[in-house]
């Protein structure tokens, strides 16, 4: 699979619904996970919330951070660091939007699993380190 941006976000977007927008932070912020499609399934593009993928999630998700930048349609953030990461390999990154409510509210953006210097990766108790590809996380 290549990445792609999930239809039922931008659907979200065009309709301008509760929870789509790519700003805020913390509690409701844009975060991303490891994901191990071995556990949580291939890319669906019927997939709307995290509740969805969260099988297939490893480590703690880390928030992309208050440095989130949005110029020319191009959304961008700081690099993100996941801590102590043990489980299965990692083929993926997933990135949503999270909310102050349960995880089946908490929508999904981007499915990358191309063009991520690292993947796969398979956790062995130490950090890793996702560095955002220099022209950007994904433009609209």
């Amino acid at each position: 699979m290549a990445n792609a941006l999930y239809p039922k976000w931008k659907e979200a977007i065009i309709q301008g619904s509760a929870n789509s927008d790519l700003d805020g932070s913390t509690d409701t912020g844009v975060w991303v996970a490891l994901y191990d499609v071995g556990a949580g399934g291939a890319y669906d593009s019927a997939d709307v919330f995290y509740s969805s993928i969260s099988a297939g999630v490893v480590g703690t998700p880390v928030e992309i951070g208050a440095t989130k930048s949005y110029t020319g349609g191009v959304f961008d953030g700081a690099n993100v660091t996941f801590s102590a990461v043990t489980g299965d390999p990692c083929e993926a990154l997933v990135i949503y939007r999270k909310t102050a409510g349960a995880n089946t509210e908490w929508r999904l953006v981007a499915y990358l699993d191309t063009g991520v210097t690292g993947l796969p990766v398979t956790p062995n108790g130490g950090d890793i380190t996702v560095t955002w590809n220099a022209s950007g996380i994904f433009a609209l």
